[in-house]
C-alpha cells in the first residue's frame, strides 16, 4: 500500500503496539515499510516511549495540521516585547532571532527563527499581530519577494512596458510655451525607508510633493500622483515627463485615470 507523508490512525497503533511489545524503531519502520527516523521522530515528539499513546498522538498530529496557525510570536508576550525591542533598534530578523540565543541560551522558549519573524512582518501577517508588532523591516519593505520574482525581476530587462520616451513628445513641451506640461520624479528617504513623488508644471514652476509612506511600487505610485493631478484643473494636466524608474511601470493606469500621456527619458539621462 502506497503511503503518504503523514502517519495515519492505524500506523501510529502498530507503534504504540511496537512500543509495548519492547520493539526498536528500526523494526517498527520495517513492519509499516517507513523509513526508520519517521518513527523515531514520531515517538519523540509524543513523550517519548514511555509516555507514547497512539491517540493522543493522533490528535496532536490533527491539531498541527489546522490552518492558520498561532505563531510563536503571538503565542508568547515576552518574546513578542522582545521582538518589539529589536524593531524599534532596527536590528534585521536575524539579529532579533539571534538575540535570544545569546542572552537566553537556555531558555528555548525564547528561540524564534527569522523565517518566522519575516512571515510575522510581511502580508501573511493576521489578526491582532499586525497592531502588536511595533516596527517593520528597516528596508521598508512590505512583501517579501521569492527568489522566482527576484530572478524575473533581473532577467527582465523592459521592466516599464509600453514606454513612449521623450523624442516622441510635442515640441511644445521643450520651450515651456504651453502650461500643463510636468515632469515628475521620485525621492527616497533614509534607508528606503519613505518616499516622496515630485510633480512640476514646466511652465509656472508649481511643485506638488505627494507622500509615500512605507510602499513607493508601482501601484502606489501610479495611484499617488494620479490623486493630486485630478485635483488640478485640466488646463495643468497635458503631460508627465518621468525617468525610467520602475515606480512608473504603471504609468497605462496613470494615463487612464488622469488623461495624461507619459514620455520617458533616455536611459541614465534623467
Amino acid at each position: 500500500m502506497a503511503r503518504g507523508q503523514l502517519l495515519c490512525a492505524e500506523e501510529r497503533e502498530e507503534i504504540s503496539r511496537g512500543i509495548v511489545g519492547s520493539e526498536s524503531g528500526r523494526m517498527i519502520a520495517r513492519r509499516l515499510g517507513r523509513h526508520c527516523s519517521v518513527v523515531n521522530r514520531e515517538i519523540a515528539r509524543n513523550g517519548g516511549r514511555s509516555a507514547y499513546r497512539a491517540t493522543e498522538a493522533q490528535q496532536n498530529a490533527i491539531a498541527e495540521t489546522r490552518r492558520p496557525q498561532d505563531r510563536k510570536v503571538e503565542k508568547d508576550p515576552l518574546l513578542l516585547t522582545e521582538v518589539n525591542k529589536g524593531l524599534k533598534l532596527q536590528w534585521s530578523p536575524q539579529q532579533i532571532s539571534s538575540r535570544p540565543k545569546e542572552d537566553c541560551p537556555d531558555n528555548e522558549a525564547m528561540r524564534v527563527s527569522h523565517a518566522s519573524l519575516y512571515q510575522a512582518l510581511f502580508v501573511h501577517a493576521k489578526g491582532q499581530l499586525t497592531t502588536q508588532l511595533v516596527g517593520r523591516l528597516r528596508t521598508g519593505k512590505i512583501r517579501r519577494v521569492s527568489r522566482t520574482e527576484r530572478r524575473v525581476i533581473t532577467e527582465n530587462k523592459q521592466v516599464i512596458p509600453n514606454m513612449t520616451m521623450i523624442t516622441e513628445r510635442p515640441p511644445e513641451v521643450a520651450d515651456r510655451a504651453i502650461p500643463g506640461q510636468g515632469e515628475g520624479d521620485l525621492i527616497i528617504g533614509e534607508r528606503n525607508a519613505s518616499a516622496m513623488a515630485t510633480l512640476v508644471e514646466r511652465t509656472s514652476r508649481f511643485v506638488m510633493l505627494v507622500r509615500l509612506p512605507y510602499d513607493h511600487g508601482a501601484d502606489r505610485v501610479a495611484y499617488g500622483p494620479t490623486a493630486a493631478m485630478n485635483r488640478l484643473p485640466t488646463l495643468l494636466t497635458r503631460s508627465l515627463t518621468w525617468d525610467q524608474g520602475r515606480e512608473m511601470a504603471q504609468h497605462a493606469k496613470f494615463t487612464t485615470r488622469t488623461g495624461m500621456p507619459v514620455f520617458f527619458c533616455d536611459p541614465h539621462s534623467p
